[in-house]
């Protein structure tokens, strides 16, 4: 019995319509989405959300006080602090824990109404920012604190819980993370300038041997072209991340492997845009120096390069543009500039610095995407 065209049609598309169904649910299988527990832990986000929100651009001058106390994790690991009954004093619920456990702390006698940073102090001098806290009009506080393994004691010397006071004492000024965050933002932006100028002058004369109009003509031409185009793509396969981290662990970690990270990268893609720009000039003004006698060379300069320069300086400003984004994500590997910035403060749970930076992105993506757009405008 022959089946009709019809009955096919819709065996294809139940078979299209199975086939969809399992490749959605596999998908939502292996990504682990958890609606339920987004909700459960949205507090949680909130605040973060917030501290992102709340950049930290100006701050009085202040008079800064520091207290702290010993504080043993695990029991027994280090002696246990004496607490004074007077005094701005920091008052534990327990006086040592277990790693994992909770406490509460609470701060007594402090300056009523001010902002207090509690912080870990550890063994090796490093320090962990846990949480900002307000006191209250009788200078009082109340947070909780997780014992985690890194405050564990070292050698019989525990870890010490600090809470830094901030009294305002003068008028706003900029504050310490904007200056930071500036010259961050500053050392991506012009890392970003520097490899998509490096890259320009090495990526446009590779991609008039890419261009198949252009070398591509005999054996030896031919070669030349596969070989550049065969560059051009394995450079392109590795991703900036990739290729930052190899730098880094080759040359140590910092802006140097970013830069070079981001010029190989860039090579290889605007020479792939600059041997397309190349390939789709008309032929007309090419083929009217060719009836004159011109050679190969005088063909390149008087009959491809005018066509192509506003393609070229379009590239080149658009691919400015994607690199300080691209630079962006490389700081997170070590690769400098404001995105090893945000990492770092991610790390320290200093959100509101974090929020600080990635407004600066926001500012400056925004502004070379304009400045890019504008320009490409007045090209074409």
């Amino acid at each position: 019995m022959k089946t009709s065209p019809s009955t096919l049609k819709i065996m294809r598309n139940v078979l299209l319509i199975a086939f969809l169904i399992v490749a959605f649910g596999y998908s939502w299988q292996v990504t682990e989405l958890d609606l339920v527990r987004m909700v459960r832990d949205l507090p949680k986000g909130e605040k973060i959300i917030l501290s992102f929100l709340t950049p930290e651009l100006f701050t009085h001058e202040y008079e800064n006080t520091v207290i702290e106390m010993d504080f043993p994790v695990p029991c027994g690991a280090a002696p246990e602090a004496e607490i004074p009954e007077s005094g701005p004093r920091l008052v534990p619920s327990l006086p040592c824990v277990e790693l994992r456990d909770k406490f509460i702390l609470e701060g007594y006698e402090l300056a009523p109404g001010m902002e207090v940073l509690i912080r870990w102090k550890f063994p090796n001098e490093g320090e962990l920012n846990v949480v900002r806290v307000q006191t209250d009009a009788d200078g009082h506080f109340s947070t909780e604190i997780e014992a985690r393994p890194i405050s564990a004691s070292v050698d019989g010397v525990a870890s010490k819980i600090q809470a830094e006071t901030f009294i305002p004492v003068g008028g706003l000024v900029p504050s310490q993370t904007l200056k930071d965050v500036f010259e961050a933002i500053m050392v991506t932006i012009f890392m970003a300038l520097l490899s998509t100028t490096v890259a320009t002058f090495v990526a446009a004369p590779l991609s008039f041997l890419a261009a198949s109009n252009i070398t591509r003509r005999g054996c030896l031409g031919s070669g030349i072209y596969y070989i550049s185009r065969s560059i051009f793509n394995i450079l392109r396969s590795y991703d900036p991340l990739v290729m930052a981290t190899v730098f880094g662990f080759w040359l140590s970690f910092g802006p140097f492997p970013g830069f070079l990270a981001l010029t190989v990268v860039t090579i290889a893609s605007l020479g792939k845009l600059f041997s397309e720009a190349v390939e789709n000039i008309d032929e007309g003004p090419i083929e009217a120096l060719q009836a004159t006698g011109a050679n190969r060379l005088q063909t390149v300069i008087y009959g491809v390069i005018p066509q192509i320069v506003p393609d070229f300086v379009s590239f080149i400003i658009y691919h400015w543009d994607i690199n300080v984004r691209i630079s962006t994500i490389i700081g997170f590997v070590g690769g400098g500039g404001i995105g090893y910035y945000l990492s770092e403060q991610i790390n320290g749970f200093n959100y509101n610095r974090a929020g600080t930076a990635v407004w600066a992105i926001v500012i400056v993506v925004w502004a070379m995407d304009f400045l890019s757009a504008e320009v490409r405008k007045r090209l074409t």
